[in-house]
């Protein structure tokens, strides 16, 4: 029987990010994806132009409405938009422990779009941080997003590790995958729940196609565990199909270009 995953997240009409996107990882990886949109955005590949956050009731409504039909075998968390639609996701959540309900869940802790538009303010920031952190298993952020859920300065590989176990620290049983996309080489590095910590070694690939790449990293790891995969393997296998997606990418729109996020299906 196929498993039902969702996506908790905003809508890019370019398909490069967001619950569009998430689709098609879920799909590539033989899961049937669900969807609970946050925010309307106005976008494309050059970039954000605008944003309009859905209200938290309806996100609430959406995501009871979905658990009482297709119950998510796994949960992906990305832009949420407003801090009361943390609180709508967090009280979700609360309501599905409380239930007994364990289901992996993979919070993309997305603050800013690539483009430097903020995503979530302070106050959403500090909700997700109260709220939301200890209820998710997995929290994906990348440098900036890291620093500032942590408090820290975090620039360099060296500042990654004390960062992440300050990350970490605010969690329960939480495993932190810190994504260095921005480093040189772009090495990942993962603290698991137990405290065992491993880097992914990445590679630098020259691509425009790399819109959603945060987007794409969470939601093939929150698949692979889904499907199985401990810790570790999931990780990798997930920083694994991101890179592929990008070295397999079509150049598309006029700024940073979607992933090849249907790899598995379409093949190079």
């Amino acid at each position: 029987m196929i498993q039902t995953v969702l996506t908790i997240a905003g809508f890019d009409p370019s398909s490069g990010a967001g619950v569009t996107a998430d689709l098609m990882v879920f799909a590539a990886h033989g899961l049937f994806g669900t969807s609970c949109i946050t925010s309307l955005t106005v976008q494309s590949t050059v970039g954000v132009q605008a944003s309009t956050p859905v209200a938290a009731e309806t996100v609430r409504a959406t995501l009871d409405c979905l658990e009482s039909d297709l119950p998510a075998e796994g949960i992906k968390i990305g832009m949420l938009a407003t801090a009361g639609n943390v609180a709508a996701v967090a009280g979700f959540l609360e309501g599905l422990r409380g239930h007994g309900v364990r289901v992996p869940v993979v919070l993309d802790p997305v603050i800013r779009s690539s483009s430097g538009r903020e995503l979530l303010d302070a106050e959403g920031v500090g909700v997700l941080r109260e709220r939301l952190l200890p209820l998710v298993d997995w929290v994906t952020p990348n440098l900036e997003e890291l620093g500032i859920l942590a408090g820290r300065i975090v620039m360099q590989r060296g500042d990654l590790p004390e960062a992440a176990r300050d990350l970490q620290a605010m969690g329960k049983d939480l495993n932190v995958v810190a994504t260095g996309g921005h480093l040189m080489p772009p090495d990942d590095l993962l603290v698991r729940a137990g405290g065992e910590m491993d880097w992914l070694p990445g590679e630098q690939i020259v691509s425009r196609s790399t819109h959603g790449t945060g987007c794409a990293f969470s939601s093939a790891l929150l698949s692979r565990l889904v499907l199985g995969d401990a810790p570790l393997g999931a990780a990798v296998m997930a920083k694994r199909y991101v890179a592929e997606a990008i070295r397999t990418a079509e150049p598309m729109g006029k700024g940073l270009g979607p992933l090849n996020l249907l790899l598995p299906l379409r093949g190079r």
